[in-house]
């Protein structure tokens, strides 16, 4: 009677092992396939990212080529209203990269050089501030413009020399 309890018990364990890697192959399976779903999405999504970069980058692309120590003033509108965008609902990140980009199309424009130093002081980067709003302040033109103005007037506000 022990030996057949015994011969059962052992024939149930076998059974529950056997339902159970059953059970595990079925779940390993069924993530496998779930795994190769979300990286078949995921490789779409790629592909779209691709697809929509390359639609802004044409359409963001200057129409005009600008000789250097120019400025494309059209590139830097778009850019410092897109900046401006962002730093009023608080994307420092991405209204920095916008008031750079109109920099670049505009290098001797003190109020790009302005928003992008007031976007480096509403990151906390006092000293990348300060740089650009010397530039501002300091630029050598015949006309004294409220950009210069602002740009002294904040040097005084954060404790930094013009110089």
């Amino acid at each position: 009677m022990i030996a057949t309890t015994r011969i059962r018990l052992a024939i149930a364990l076998g059974i529950t092992v056997f339902a159970a890697s059953g059970c595990s192959n079925d779940a390993i399976e069924a993530n496998q396939q779930l795994v190769q779903q979300q990286q078949g999405q995921i490789e779409e999504q790629q592909r779209e990212i691709s697809r929509l970069e390359s639609a802004v980058n044409a359409s963001q692309a200057p129409s005009v080529s600008v000789a250097q120590g120019g400025c494309d003033k059209t590139v830097e509108q778009t850019a410092s209203q897109r900046g401006g965008e962002r730093f009023a609902s608080g994307d420092f990140a991405k209204a920095l990269g916008y008031y750079q980009d109109a920099l670049i199309a505009c290098p001797t424009d003190d109020r790009a050089e302005i928003n992008v130093a007031r976007t480096y002081e509403a990151m906390g980067n006092k000293q990348q501030a300060i740089n650009h709003y010397r530039v501002a302040a300091n630029r050598n033109s015949t006309t004294v413009s409220d950009a210069q103005d602002e740009a002294k007037a904040a040097l005084l506000r954060l404790q930094a020399p013009r110089i």
